[in-house]
C-alpha cells in the first residue's frame, strides 16, 4: 500500500492517466491544444480542493483565531513595488540561441546534475562535489550558475543547441487598469500583499492588540519560465496564507509550551553544506538553539506539520529544510520549506517565513501612511527618554535643493518611530549628520531632540511570520501518497485518501439493477445529503458489485453502502471500507450518522467494526 511506496518503482504514468480518465485535473484550453502551466480541476479535483481548503480553514482559521479577508487579485504597480517585487521577484532564465525556446537556468543545472548522479561509476569524490552543488541550486547568482552550465557542457533539452548566459527574468504577469493605460498594474504573486496594506483596518478590528494573524485564500499567478510536472509548476495557483503579526521584541507564542516536546525533522542549512542528514529534534530544543529563529515561527512549523499528516501526507516522507542564506526571500530573516517526497524528488509545499517588518516598513514609507502598533506597557506608565523632531522644510530645501524630495518623506515616516528617532539622534551625536538616501542632514535642518517623559507604552511596527501554502502542490503530492494497486490486480487502483477530503464521502451500490432496490437507493442517498453527506449513486447496468467498487475505489471514495433484497426484508444495508474491503451490516436509519462521523474523523472505521456485525463477501 501507500504507507511502503517505494518511488523508484512508483508507476507515474499509470497515476497521470487515471487522474485524466476520472478528470482529477486537465491541461486547460485542451480542445485548442492546451497551455503549459495552466490546469483545470475536474469535479474529483474540485472537491478534494474545496475539502482541504474547508478543512485549512477549521485548522488554522477557527483554532487560531484568526481573521480571514478576500482581496483582488490586480494589483497596482506602487504596492509591487513597495513590496520589492517589481525589482526583485526574478528567477534566472537562459535561451536555445538557435530556436531562442526559453529555460529556467537553475533547473537546467540540477537536471544534468541528477544524469551525471545516476552514474553507478561515480567517483566517491566526484559524487560528494556534485551533491554539494546539487544542494545550493537555487541559490547561486547569474554569473555562478552560468560558470557551472560552461562547466558541465550543459545544452538546450530538446534541441541540445547552446544555451545563453543566464539572465534575470521577472515573473509577474503585467497588465493595464483602466482604459487609459495610464495606470500599471499585475496579477498579484501571493497575496499577502493585501493583509499588509490592510494592516491598520486588521488591528483596530482586533481591538488595537498584538500579537494577531490574519488569512486569506485565494490565486496568485507566477509567469513561470518553463511550467513542467503538472501541478507542481504553474502559472496560475491557490495559496492560503497566513500573516501572524508580533512584536518584534517578542517572539514567544502563548501556545508554544503545547507544542515544544513535537519532534520535527529539520534540514537546517549547516547539514545542507556538510553531511545532508536530517535532524530530528523537538521544536523546542530547535528554538533554543537558535537552530529555529524564534517560537512564533517554530509554533507554525508544527502546525504546518500537523496539518499535512491530517490531510493524508505521509510523516516519513516530510522535511523542513532552511534556506541558505543567499537563498532567502528579499523579505526574510528565517525561512523554512515544508517540502514533501514524491516521484519527482522534494517539493517545496508550504514556506514559513520570518519576513521581519520589511512589508509593512516599506508600505509606510511609500504610502506616507502609519503601519504601527501601540504596546502598553503592562507595569504601566514609566518615564523614559522620547525623541522629538521638528524639521525645517525651507532649510532642507534651501540646501539640498531638488534633492530634498529624497528626504522629507523619510523624515515624515521617522516621526512615527521612536526606534528611527533614536538612531537618528545617536548617528549626529557621533558623526554631526545623518546620513538619508546618500545625503548628508544636519541636526540644523532636523531639529532633533531627547526629554525625558511619562509614557504609557510604545509605537512598534510588527514582525510578520508567514505560512504560505501552495496548494495545488499538497493536493498532488497526497495523490501520490495516497495511490496504489491491489496485490495481484494492477488493473485495480486505489486512491486511500483520508475521508476528510475524499471528493465523496460514500456511494450507493444497488447489488443488481432491479426496480425493487431503487426506493431504498433514493431513501439512502436522502438520508446521506440530508446529513450533508456527499455521495453517488452507481447503478449502472452490466457490471459487478466488485466492478462498481473498483470504480470508487480509484476516485478515493472511503466509503460503498450496498442496497440488496437484504434490505427489502430488514431495512439493513451493507457498508464496505475503501482499503480493507470489509463489510458490516448497519441500519438505513444509522448509516447516514455513521458515515458522516467517519468523514469527519469523530470515529475510526475499527469503532464500526466492534460495533457493528460483520458481513462476509466475495465480491471483492
Amino acid at each position: 500500500m501507500a504507507e511502503k511506496k517505494d518511488f523508484s518503482k512508483f508507476n507515474r504514468t499509470a497515476l497521470e492517466e487515471l487522474f485524466k480518465r476520472r478528470f482529477f485535473f486537465v491541461q486547460s484550453f485542451e480542445i485548442y491544444g492546451g497551455v503549459k502551466g495552466l490546469y483545470d480541476y475536474g469535479p474529483p479535483g474540485s472537491a478534494i480542493k474545496s475539502n482541504l481548503l474547508n478543512l485549512w480553514r477549521q485548522f488554522f482559521i477557527l483554532e487560531e483565531n484568526m481573521l480571514e479577508i478576500d482581496c483582488p487579485s490586480l494589483t497596482p504597480a506602487p504596492v509591487l513595488k513597495a513590496s520589492g517585487h517589481v525589482d526583485k521577484f526574478e528567477d534566472l532564465m537562459v535561451r536555445d540561441v538557435k530556436t531562442s525556446e526559453c529555460h529556467r537556468a537553475d533547473h537546467l543545472l540540477n537536471d544534468h546534475l541528477d544524469v551525471l548522479l545516476a552514474d553507478k561509476n561515480l567517483a566517491a569524490e566526484k559524487r560528494t562535489e556534485l551533491l554539494h552543488i546539487k544542494a545550493q541550486v537555487d541559490s547561486y547568482s547569474a554569473s555562478e550558475l552560468g560558470e557551472y552550465l560552461k562547466r558541465f557542457k550543459v545544452k538546450a533539452p530538446t534541441s541540445k543547441n547552446e544555451i545563453s548566459d543566464p539572465f534575470p527574468f521577472n515573473l509577474m504577469f503585467g497588465t493595464e487598469i483602466g482604459p487609459t493605460g495610464k495606470e500599471k498594474g499585475y496579477l498579484r504573486p501571493e497575496t499577502a500583499q493585501g493583509i499588509f496594506v490592510n494592516f491598520r483596518r486588521l488591528l483596530d478590528y482586533n481591538g488595537g492588540k498584538l500579537p494577531f494573524a490574519a488569512a486569506q485564500i485565494g490565486s496568485a499567478f507566477r509567469n513561470e519560465i518553463s511550467p513542467r510536472a503538472g501541478l507542481l509548476r504553474v502559472r496560475e495557483f491557490t495559496l492560503a496564507e497566513i500573516e501572524h503579526f508580533v512584536d518584534p521584541g517578542d517572539k514567544r507564542h502563548p501556545k508554544f509550551a503545547s507544542v515544544a516536546s513535537y519532534v520535527l525533522p529539520l534540514y537546517p542549512r549547516d547539514s545542507q553544506l556538510s553531511d545532508n542528514q536530517l535532524v530530528l529534534k523537538s521544536i523546542g530544543e530547535a528554538v533554543e538553539q537558535r537552530i529555529v529563529n524564534n517560537q512564533t515561527l517554530g509554533y507554525f512549523l508544527v502546525r504546518v506539520h500537523q496539518f499535512l499528516v491530517k490531510v493524508g501526507v505521509h510523516a516519513d516522507k516530510i522535511r523542513f529544510r532552511q534556506h541558505l542564506a543567499n537563498e532567502m526571500a528579499h523579505y526574510a530573516s528565517d525561512c523554512w520549506d515544508a517540502e514533501i517526497l514524491s516521484s519527482y524528488g522534494w517539493v517545496e509545499c508550504v514556506g514559513n517565513a520570518d519576513r521581519s517588518c520589511f512589508d509593512l516598513n516599506n508600505h509606510a514609507l511609500k504610502s506616507g501612511i502609519d503601519l504601527n502598533a501601540f504596546v502598553l506597557y503592562p507595569e504601566g506608565p514609566r518615564e523614559q527618554d522620547v525623541y522629538e523632531i521638528n524639521f525645517d522644510r525651507k532649510l532642507i530645501g534651501q540646501t539640498l535643493r531638488g534633492e530634498s524630495k529624497k528626504v522629507i518623506p523619510v523624515l515624515e515616516y521617522w516621526m512615527k518611530s521612536q526606534t528611527l528617532l533614536q538612531l537618528a539622534y545617536e548617528s549626529i551625536q557621533k558623526n554631526g549628520f545623518v546620513e538619508i538616501e546618500g545625503l548628508k542632514v544636519t541636526n540644523e535642518m532636523l531639529k532633533l531632540e531627547k526629554t525625558r517623559k511619562q509614557v504609557n507604552g510604545y509605537n512598534l511596527v510588527p514582525s510578520v511570520i508567514e505560512p504560505s501554502f501552495g496548494i495545488g502542490r499538497i493536493i498532488y503530492c497526497l495523490l501520490e501518497h495516497a495511490y496504489w494497486v491491489r496485490e495481484g490486480d494492477e488493473q485495480r487502483a486505489v486512491l486511500s485518501l483520508s475521508p476528510i477530503i475524499a471528493p465523496i464521502k460514500c456511494s450507493i451500490l444497488p447489488l443488481i439493477s432491479n426496480e425493487q432496490l431503487y426506493p431504498k437507493v433514493i431513501q439512502l442517498a436522502k438520508l446521506l445529503t440530508d446529513q450533508g453527506v456527499s455521495n453517488k449513486i452507481d447503478d449502472r447496468g452490466g457490471a459487478s458489485i466488485g466492478r462498481r467498487y473498483a470504480r470508487t475505489d480509484e476516485i478515493g471514495v472511503p466509503f460503498g453502502v450496498t442496497v440488496d433484497f437484504d434490505t427489502l426484508k430488514d431495512d439493513t444495508v451493507t457498508v464496505r471500507e475503501r482499503d480493507s474491503t470489509l463489510q458490516v451490516r448497519i441500519s438505513i436509519s444509522l448509516v447516514a450518522q455513521v458515515i458522516d462521523d467517519l468523514s469527519k474523523d469523530k470515529i475510526k472505521w475499527s469503532d464500526v467494526v466492534s460495533k457493528y456485525p460483520k458481513f462476509e463477501s466475495t465480491s471483492d
